[in-house]
């Protein structure tokens, strides 16, 4: 049997953060080592094990796998939450797609001068309480099974569910009217 996943990352949630719910989802134990300084990170870099000269990277299965998007996507297959066929793997992809852009948004604002933050805030509970958040709603009402996609967890489930703490961690208030997805973020936690 092979080891537990070791996660190369900073000591922050970031593109890590992902991929450590859906291991955390799978019951999947794995270890951590943290990048706390430049030194660090150009060791992976002359090692060769960065493909593309930056992290994330998970040492799973013999492999160094790199580029969240696809670590989220083999942890998923490897665990049974990426759906049973064609159809709900494309849905799994179109939810995941749409809880990318909400947390890229969300990122951004880290990085926004202070001078544009609150113009950028606004943009974004703009965008999370008419764009993202209705989308989300209107899935699990249509699904009427208290999933994303088919009825059992899926890895749109639990990147949805990371997602809703942190619009709850942003602004609380934007989740009062989303009823089901309060009630997803409850059952999926």
């Amino acid at each position: 049997m092979a080891g537990k996943p070791v996660l190369h990352y900073f000591d922050g949630r970031g593109r890590m953060e992902s991929i450590r719910w859906l291991l955390a989802a799978a019951g999947v134990e794995f270890e951590e080592k943290f990048i706390t300084c430049p030194e660090d990170l150009e060791k992976l870099r002359k090692d060769g094990v960065l493909m593309f000269q930056q992290v994330p990277m998970v040492e799973m299965d013999g492999m160094k796998l790199v580029q969240s998007r696809a670590i989220l996507n083999y942890i998923a297959t490897k665990y049974n939450l990426y759906g049973k066929d064609t159809k709900e793997r494309l849905l799994i992809d179109m939810y995941t797609e749409g809880v990318a852009d909400l947390y890229e948004l969300l990122l951004h604002l880290i990085i926004t001068p202070p001078d544009q933050k609150e113009s950028k805030m606004n943009l974004i509970r703009d965008k999370a309480k008419n764009r993202f958040l209705p989308a989300f709603e209107k899935v699990l009402k249509g699904h009427g099974q208290g999933y994303l996609v088919g009825n059992k967890l899926s890895k749109a489930d639990i990147l949805l569910t990371e997602l809703l703490y942190m619009v709850e961690e942003f602004d609380a208030s934007l989740l009062a009217n989303f009823t089901l997805l309060q009630e997803h973020e409850a059952c999926s936690s």
